[in-house]
């Protein structure tokens, strides 16, 4: 019996807005396992993107436990999650967040450069996942000068650079047109297949979601059936 690569255990997340308490989670319990697609379904404000946040330790929740690989994450120092980030997690947002002065292959490196890795190499791992991901002319190219569709590819290339165990997308697909979206998806399952990577992908997006291996679906900060 395999067990979950990725579990939150009684995930609880509230806020505090004008002296009253917003209920975002309400005890979800969540595993990913090795090589697994998971969508994570919900209309705006259901509590999906605070979810996939608290699962990459990028937020606390009031109450609850994050553990990879049988190892609670929240009992880390905040040095080491951050390591653990840059290691075993690839993050893809919907608005890519490249860094806008500097180029594909640059934005592409960061992460091993803040890994201690060499210029050299870094750079020649981001060209090579570049020219894997169909942006082989674009090296040089700042995000100002490619597509939405190229910018969330060079967003991915970075996600991945580090060889993580899982990449979080979070509407990965939804600022883009049908045919850039569809490419991503092509993407992300060449990558799930060729590397045996994870996603974990939030998303508002059906037809996304019915691509994926398993769909859960949060309505008022709890899964439904």
């Amino acid at each position: 019996m395999s067990f979950p690569l990725l579990v939150g255990k009684n995930i609880v997340k509230s806020f505090i807005e004008a002296e009253q308490t917003v209920d975002i989670l309400h005890d979800v319990d969540i595993g990913v396992f090795s090589g697994e697609t998971l969508a994570i379904l919900g209309a705006s404000g259901s509590g999906k993107s605070t979810l996939l946040h608290i699962l990459g330790t990028l937020d606390t929740p009031n109450s609850g436990d994050v553990l990879f690989k049988d190892k609670s994450l929240l009992t880390l120092s905040k040095t080491q999650q951050a390591k653990f980030r840059n290691s075993e997690l690839g993050f893809v947002y919907q608005f890519h967040h490249l860094l806008p002065e500097f180029s594909a292959t640059e934005n592409v490196a960061m992460p091993k450069l803040i890994a201690g890795v060499s210029k050299k190499e870094a750079n020649k791992s981001a060209q090579a996942l570049l020219e894997r991901v169909g942006l082989a002319h674009r090296y040089s190219h700042k995000p100002h000068q490619l597509s939405g569709g190229e910018r969330q590819r060079v967003a991915i290339a970075r996600a991945m650079v580090n060889k993580p165990s899982i990449i979080m997308a979070d509407e990965p697909t939804g600022n883009l047109d049908s045919e850039s979206g569809g490419e991503i998806l092509s993407l992300i399952h060449d990558i799930n297949s060729g590397d045996n990577t994870s996603f974990i992908i939030v998303t508002h997006d059906h037809r996304l979601a019915e691509k994926m291996d398993r769909t859960l679906t949060l309505v008022n900060g709890n899964f439904i059936s």
